[in-house]
């Protein structure tokens, strides 16, 4: 199996200069816990919920933009990368996500969230159906 069989091809990408309050909004909105940050259609960055700092980071989210927060280092695999050499990666950085882009250009993202859910339908028995003999 592929990144592009997992990935979400639905990214939300915001610019740097986007303030961090207008970011936070859209991934609440959206119920999404990353973006990709990307700045004449280049990826930047990645900003991730816990960038804001929770609940918590109201203060901060009216102080800064998107550049002040996101993470620069963004790790980007193609749609081809298998699952198993994505969920190395991802365990090998502590990141939550990868970016999956082709030709330069974001295709998709696959999230850890994502994995486990895979290893979920992997894993679960299957029930097998019993027959009713009619006996007590």
């Amino acid at each position: 199996m592929r990144l592009q069989d997992l990935m979400t091809d639905q990214v939300y990408k915001v610019s740097p200069d986007t303030t961090a309050e207008v970011a936070w909004s859209i991934m609440r909105m959206r119920r999404i816990h990353h973006l990709v940050v990307t700045d004449s259609g280049r990826i930047v960055g990645i900003l991730s919920a816990r960038d804001f700092g929770g609940i918590k980071g109201a203060r901060a989210r009216e102080l800064h933009t998107v550049a002040d927060l996101m993470t620069r280092e963004v790790v980007i695999a193609s749609p081809a990368t298998s699952i198993r050499k994505a969920a190395s990666i991802m365990r090998g950085r502590a990141i939550g996500c990868l970016v999956v882009a082709h030709a330069g250009r974001v295709v998709g993202i696959v999230t850890a969230a994502d994995l486990l859910e895979l290893t979920e339908t992997l894993h679960t028995p299957r029930r097998r159906a019993v027959r009713y003999s009619g006996a007590a």
